[in-house]
């Protein structure tokens, strides 16, 4: 497996009429009609890019959100129209809504940590008492979050306040809690399938023509978190830690050695064996999920990724 990573990139495409540098994604605006999206190496966690790049993981994570965008355009349309390289995707563009959807089937990441503090109304969703990490909700619950403008934090905001602000009509926002209920729905059967449990996940649509599209990612590592099927009610009953598939492993480990994202705190050392372990875990994903084993093109080093896409764009004209 190459061990190039893919950190940055600074293309110049016909008819480029924006370029936004994201934690993870470049992404090109070509005339307001077309979007290049380049899904980098880099990796966050706590809304922070961290040093080092993680070889392979643009193309295991583009390689999922195509295989699970075509799987499930029979419930709402989205923005994939090509993938030139395994790292670039390109697509409608669409005016995003400045929220995203995250749908949680079980108690666990974000949501256990603001339950374990005491809170038991999560983005205006009442939760029970009495739940431990890990456990599956009565019902998969929505709680949105805004999207960050650079360099900020996402942060949870509740359906009333989508409502009452205006960041979403009504209208659309009833839209968006049905794609969202049902793509979750779709991905917890793929993954059951797969011996998965889909836990929780997040979706972004936007506006093309008044239509709304799904957009972005979708069911990867980096937007959703995965537990082995097996053993997993023993390892509840039994109070272990549940065998899992997602970016969590990260987060912990940054935890763990003193990093949340706060002010004053150093990022640890990203050893070598650990970035390799993270390239193991994302592939570990994409194989469990796809049923598809894992290779990148034997040229992937010397693919000119620029001039595919460009040729790639002007087939679209």
């Amino acid at each position: 497996m190459s061990k190039t990573t893919i950190k940055s990139t600074n293309f110049s495409f016909d008819n480029q009429v924006s370029f936004y540098k994201g934690k993870v994604r470049d992404v090109y605006n070509i005339n307001n009609k077309h979007i290049v999206l380049v899904t980098s190496d880099r990796i966050s966690a706590f809304d922070v890019v961290l040093p080092k790049g993680i070889p392979s993981k643009g193309g295991l994570l583009t390689g999922i959100a195509i295989k699970f965008l075509n799987e499930t355009q029979d419930i709402v349309p989205n923005w994939f129209i090509t993938s030139p390289h395994p790292n670039v995707s390109i697509g409608h563009f669409c005016e995003p809504f400045k929220v995203e959807m995250v749908i949680r089937g079980y108690l666990a990441g974000h949501a256990w940590r603001e339950y374990k503090a005491g809170k038991r109304m999560i983005c205006g969703v009442s939760l029970p008492d009495g739940l431990k990490q890990n456990d599956k909700l009565p019902n998969p619950i929505i709680t949105p979050s805004t999207k960050a403008e650079d360099g900020l934090h996402d942060e949870d905001i509740s359906r009333e306040e989508i409502l009452t602000k205006g960041i979403v009509s009504k209208e659309d926002y009833e839209l968006l809690e049905q794609y969202t209920y049902s793509l979750f729905k779709r991905g917890t059967e793929i993954a059951d399938k797969q011996g998965l449990i889909l836990v929780d996940t997040k979706y972004e649509f936007g506006k093309k023509n008044n239509k709304v599209y799904l957009i972005d990612e979708i069911h990867t590592p980096d937007s959703s978190r995965y537990f082995y099927k097996d053993g997993y009610q023993l390892r509840q009953d039994t109070g272990e830690d549940q065998k899992q598939l997602s970016k969590e492993f990260v987060r912990e480990w940054l935890i763990e050695n003193g990093f949340q994202g706060k002010e004053g705190q150093q990022i640890p050392e990203m050893t070598d064996d650990f970035v390799n372990m993270v390239t193991a875990r994302y592939t570990e994903l994409y194989e469990k999920i796809t049923g598809d084993s894992f290779t990148l093109p034997k040229n992937y080093n010397t693919i000119d990724i620029e001039a595919i896409t460009q040729k790639a764009l002007n087939q679209l004209q």
